[in-house]
């Protein structure tokens, strides 16, 4: 665990000498994600989000269910980012390891690998995967804790065509996996809904190191716009990077841009002017005490500020907890039957569950929509929205 921890609060203290003769037991809680690879970044942030959660309720005196106290416990698992590491870190964490709560894991492919195993065995996973295929009334133990493109890319593009009106042309670049797959339909039609026409969608693997070829295409075509969509940090660097050796000069849009000092350890100043959709700035005047307590100590461990996507596990640790408290109970079936009901206060504040009218099943966390830009090397937040179910949860 991260040496960064916040002071026990007397009420804390008092609660925890109240319950030193109560019976206590560990809760193992899960974290799937690529701790190697392009996307180690987004791993290493969700581990130690969710560690300062788990540390934050532990130090409350953790949670009680059925007249016994629980610690949360964080054990986490590398999934690479593939389909093959994730049915092989769920077969470890269910079978082995006895996990019932997997409160963070990155990747459709890998959530799709997964839910095969937890949706069978009925264990919770909270995930921050952007396909819409593994949501909906099949699958009633799954809960998104963060954004997706069906919440992010309307208000995104909107924002950003509305800064841009002369945007005529874009190409979109999409990683060959099922997160890609299923982002890039509703990229072309968001754009074409906007007046923008889609010179090309080209694909590339990840892993991939060598993107010279991809960059040269790309300056050929002269789009008004790039869209690199689900593409991690590293990877958006090495185009950018490639781009601005070859003059391309142009809008670059990052749909599921998250980490702006993983983007400009790659691509330097060819990142600037950037405009993210899945960062944010905890540490700016829209952010809350928490996020930038949190955000201040991730900058200490780590070395870089959490984002949208790293601070998620520790939004879903507060919301399972409020459920296992409103369920009195640790069964995940009884869990999953009053997550999508419960309220909670996350890391933004009062929350809940909603998306019913998009996935037919209420399972995507009410979050504000943040978008960003790199400005002097740096994530400026522009704008945020609030989706209407989230609203009239405030306003209930």
């Amino acid at each position: 665990m991260a040496n960064w921890t916040r002071p026990l609060g007397a009420a804390a203290v008092m609660l925890l000498f109240a319950q030193a003769g109560a019976a206590q037991e560990t809760l193992k809680l899960g974290i799937s994600a690529p701790f190697s690879g392009a996307g180690a970044t987004w791993g290493l942030g969700m581990e130690w989000a969710a560690e300062q959660a788990a540390e934050r309720v532990n130090e409350e005196g953790g949670v009680t269910a059925n007249g016994k106290t629980y610690m949360f416990d964080i054990v986490s698992y590398d999934n690479k980012y593939s389909a093959t590491e994730g049915a092989r870190s769920a077969q470890t964490m269910l079978n082995r390891d006895g996990i019932d709560f997997i409160v963070g894991t990155v990747g459709t492919a890998p959530l799709r690998a997964m839910q095969a195993l937890t949706e069978r065995k009925g264990v919770i996973v909270f995930n921050v995967a952007w396909g819409k295929s593994v949501k909906g009334p099949e699958f009633p133990y799954t809960f998104t804790q963060m954004n997706t493109p069906f919440e992010i890319l309307v208000p995104f593009y909107t924002f950003i065509k509305e800064q841009h009106p002369d945007l005529e042309t874009a190409v979109l670049i999409s990683p060959n996996d099922a997160t890609g797959q299923e982002l890039e339909p509703m990229a072309i039609e968001t754009w074409k809904n906007l007046g923008v026409e889609m010179l090309a969608s080209d694909w590339y693997e990840r892993g991939t190191t060598e993107f010279q070829p991809i960059a040269t295409k790309i300056a050929s075509l002269d789009p008004d716009l790039v869209d690199f969509s689900a593409a991690p940090p590293t990877d958006v660097g090495s185009i950018l990077k490639e781009l601005d050796v070859l003059g391309w000069e142009g809008v670059k849009v990052i749909s599921a841009g998250s980490s702006v000092e993983a983007l400009m350890a790659v691509a330097g100043e060819a990142a600037e002017g950037a405009y993210l959709g899945a960062s944010a700035d905890f540490s700016g005047e829209s952010a809350t005490e928490v996020q930038k307590e949190l955000n201040a100590g991730a900058r200490e461990a780590l070395g870089e500020p959490l984002n949208g996507l790293t601070i998620s596990p520790y939004d879903a640790i507060m919301a399972l907890r409020a459920a296992i408290e409103e369920a009195d109970s640790v069964d995940p079936t009884k869990v999953k039957d009053v997550l999508p009901s419960v309220r909670f206060e996350s890391s933004y504040g009062p929350s809940g569950f909603g998306g019913e009218a998009t996935y037919d099943y209420p399972q995507q966390m009410l979050l504000p929509v943040i978008v960003t830009r790199v400005e002097n090397g740096e994530t400026v937040e522009l704008t945020r929205s609030n989706p209407a179910e989230l609203e009239a949860l405030i306003n209930d």
